[in-house]
C-alpha cells in the first residue's frame, strides 16, 4: 500500500481528447513567441552584447545601491543597472560596452574604481569585448541546436523514428515558448539562461520518454486496441510520476525565485515558466497525441513481442 497517492491508481481521464485544442492553441502561442522574437528581441545580457560586470561587497553592513546608482550615473558610461545578492553588502554591478575597444573598458573599470574608492573590495571584474559575446551567442545556440539533434537521433534508436519525431517537436516547442516568454518579459538573456533552455530540454525529454516507454509497453500488449484509448491509459498510468515530479521542482524552483537573490533571477524566472507551464503541458497534450497523426504501428522491429490476447489495461 502507498502512503503517497496523489492520483488514484484507476484514473482514466480523456487527455486525447483535447488534443482538437492543445494542437491549433500551442500553434497560435508559438507563432506568438516568433513574432515577439522577431518584433521585440530578447534583452541581451553582459554575456552576448559586451560590457562590464563587476561584483563589490562593501565594507558597511548594508550597501546603499541609491547612493552608488548616482554615483556610478554621473561617470557618464551609459547604462548602469545594480543588484543586491546574497548579503546585504553585496552589488552585481553591470555597465553597458564603451564604445572604443578594450581600451575603452578598462577605462571603464578605472573610473568605477575611482568612484567607489576604498569603501568597496572587488571580487569579481569581467570585461566581455563584442568578439567575445558574439562567439559565445553563436555557441550558445549551437549548443541547443546540437542538444536537439542529440535527442532525435537518441530517441530514433531507443523507440521509432515516429517517436523521435515527436519528441524533437515537442523539444522545440518548448525552446520558442520560453524565448517568446523571455521577450515578452525583457528578462536578462545570457549564459544562465542557455543553461536554463538546456535544463528544461532534459526536463522535458525525460517526462516524455516515461510516457513514450509505457506507450511502447502497452503497444506490445494491446494489439488492437484503438491508439487514442491505448494512449489515454499509458498517460494515466503515468500521471502519478509526472504529478509528483512536477509538484517537487515547482517548490525547488519557488524557493530559488524567491529567496535566490537578483544573481539567479532570470535563470530561475525561465526556469518555472519552461519546467512548471510549459515542459509537463507538452509531454502530455502535444508529445503523447501526436504520435496518433505519426502513424505510430504495431509491427516495427522494435514493438516486436510475442502475441498477446488484448484485456482491459
Amino acid at each position: 500500500m502507498r502512503l503517497l497517492r496523489i492520483v488514484p491508481d484507476d484514473t482514466k481521464f480523456d487527455f486525447m481528447r483535447f488534443r482538437r485544442i492543445s494542437f491549433p492553441l500551442s500553434a497560435l502561442m508559438s507563432i506568438l513567441a516568433i513574432s515577439l522574437y522577431f518584433f521585440h528581441g530578447l534583452n541581451f545580457g553582459i554575456d552576448f552584447k559586451g560590457g562590464l560586470l563587476m561584483e563589490v561587497q562593501t565594507k558597511a553592513a548594508q550597501a546603499d545601491l541609491a547612493h552608488m546608482r548616482a554615483t556610478l550615473g554621473a561617470l557618464g558610461l551609459g547604462e548602469v543597472q545594480l543588484q543586491q545578492f546574497g548579503p546585504p553588502n553585496d552589488v552585481l554591478i553591470r555597465i553597458a560596452e564603451q564604445p572604443g575597444g578594450d581600451e575603452a573598458q578598462q577605462a571603464a573599470v578605472n573610473k568605477v574604481r575611482g568612484a567607489l574608492g576604498s569603501d568597496v573590495d572587488y571580487r569579481r571584474v569581467e570585461v566581455v569585448g563584442p568578439r567575445v559575446s558574439g562567439e559565445l551567442l553563436s555557441y550558445g545556440v549551437v549548443g541547443l541546436m546540437l542538444a536537439i539533434l542529440s535527442i532525435l537521433i537518441y530517441l530514433w534508436f531507443r523507440f521509432e523514428w515516429q517517436f523521435a519525431l515527436g519528441a524533437m517537436i515537442a523539444n522545440v516547442h518548448d525552446i520558442v515558448l520560453t524565448i517568446g516568454f523571455m521577450s515578452i518579459t525583457q528578462i536578462d538573456f545570457d549564459l544562465t539562461s542557455i543553461a536554463a533552455l538546456l535544463t528544461i530540454l532534459g526536463y522535458s525529454l525525460n517526462d516524455t520518454v516515461v510516457i513514450y516507454d509505457r506507450i511502447r509497453e502497452m503497444l506490445r500488449r494491446y494489439k488492437k486496441m484503438p491508439m487514442p484509448d491505448l494512449l489515454n491509459a499509458s498517460v494515466n498510468q503515468t500521471l502519478s510520476r509526472s504529478v509528483i515530479t512536477h509538484l517537487t521542482v515547482s517548490l525547488a524552483l519557488l524557493s530559488l525565485l524567491l529567496f535566490g537573490g537578483q544573481a539567479i533571477h532570470s535563470f530561475t524566472a525561465t526556469m518555472m515558466f519552461g519546467v512548471v507551464l510549459v515542459g509537463t503541458y507538452t509531454s502530455v497534450f502535444i508529445a503523447s497525441p501526436i504520435l496518433i497523426y505519426l502513424g505510430v504501428g504495431r509491427g516495427t522491429d522494435a514493438l516486436t513481442a510475442p502475441e498477446k490476447k488484448d484485456e482491459k489495461p
